[in-house]
């Protein structure tokens, strides 16, 4: 929404949601031979971003925001046991408490006493937006953070992010949009050390360990990861562990797409990423991924809504191994008269 009194310089929008996961069957079938899974969790997530800018009157825009989400509530199973080992609480107050992160109450397990109730993940998103004639061109920068130490400067410079130029073109009959993005996950505040000589302890932040939790076990629903598809899920584990084994990551990407022509269109998608494991269980060797997608779709002008589309995928690498897949895809938007 335009923000009253700015005359149309000022943008803000934002959203605040609560919900529950619905992967208590999954995550009770997929855990094997002792290990831990979860019921019962409950979600939540909120944004504001604000926007500076007025293409009509200068051709730059500026945008920042913050997003958020947690884990909070649910019990703690270990796989072969009937009842929870450890229930945590989700009264009134705990809704408040995941909303402004603050420490669990008396109800809570001790860590969460000490530190924040609930599995908190989140990100700083900035971008800037030019308006050259008919070009528009963005740059933007996302870092991603889950504990205070990486979202307040707490171990120095931000490491880990995401970024990205997205380019969109004159009308032409080759190339509509363009994007490439690179994004590095491998810092996580550093490998975990101890600074005490005289037997004190210290506060170190470090090994974050992204997406990764010791009561929710990982950030994840149905086995997949939320918010990163390069992160390696929990469904890809042999071992029936529901967690994240690769969550170290350097990876580039590449997307575009065009309309050759009115009734033709087409998005080609190339990822490749160097991946080495967690710094618990590094890989032995750095394991090398690609991954790519090639779309095409038909809609016919006389045939009005309707749309025909075949799209090819292809991965190479040794982190999730070779495959190939298509997918044929028949859609119709708007009444069938």
């Amino acid at each position: 929404i335009s923000v009253p009194g700015t005359n149309h310089w000022l943008h803000i929008k934002g959203h605040l949601a609560y919900g529950t996961f619905t992967d208590n069957n999954w995550q009770e079938d997929f855990a094997r031979s002792g290990n831990l899974y979860t019921k019962d969790v409950l979600y939540h997530s909120k944004s504001f971003f604000m926007k500076v800018g007025k293409k009509e009157s200068f051709p730059l825009e500026f945008e920042a925001g913050l997003q958020m989400a947690a884990q909070f509530g649910g019990k703690q199973y270990v796989e072969g046991q009937k009842e929870p080992i450890m229930k945590m609480p989700s009264d009134f107050m705990d809704f408040i408490r995941v909303l402004i992160p603050m420490s669990g109450s008396d109800n809570a397990m001790e860590g969460e006493q000490i530190n924040k109730y609930g599995n908190h993940v989140g990100s700083w998103n900035i971008g800037l937006t030019g308006y050259v004639q008919d070009w528009r061109i963005k740059a933007y920068y996302e870092h991603f953070f889950e504990d205070e130490s990486q979202m307040f400067f707490g171990y120095g410079p931000w490491k880990d992010g995401l970024l990205g130029v997205e380019v969109t073109l004159p009308e032409n009959q080759f190339i509509d949009a363009l994007v490439y993005e690179c994004m590095g996950s491998k810092n996580q505040t550093g490998p975990i050390f101890y600074e005490g000589f005289r037997g004190e302890f210290e506060q170190v932040s470090a090994k974050d360990n992204y997406y990764n939790h010791y009561i929710y076990q990982a950030w994840q629903h149905w086995g997949m990861a939320m918010g990163n598809p390069l992160f390696t899920g929990p469904v890809y584990n042999k071992d029936g562990r529901i967690m994240f084994a690769n969550n170290r990551i350097n990876a580039h990407h590449l997307g575009i797409s065009g309309t050759p022509g009115k009734e033709w269109a087409y998005r080609l998608l190339l990822t490749y990423s160097r991946n080495w494991g967690t710094y618990d269980n590094p890989f032995d060797d750095v394991k090398k991924q690609f991954s790519s997608l090639l779309e095409v779709t038909y809609s016919p002008v006389k045939w009005n809504g309707w749309s025909f589309s075949i799209s090819g995928a292809m991965d190479r690498g040794n982190l999730l191994g070779n495959n190939s897949g298509g997918m044929l895809v028949i859609r119709k938007t708007g009444l069938i008269k």
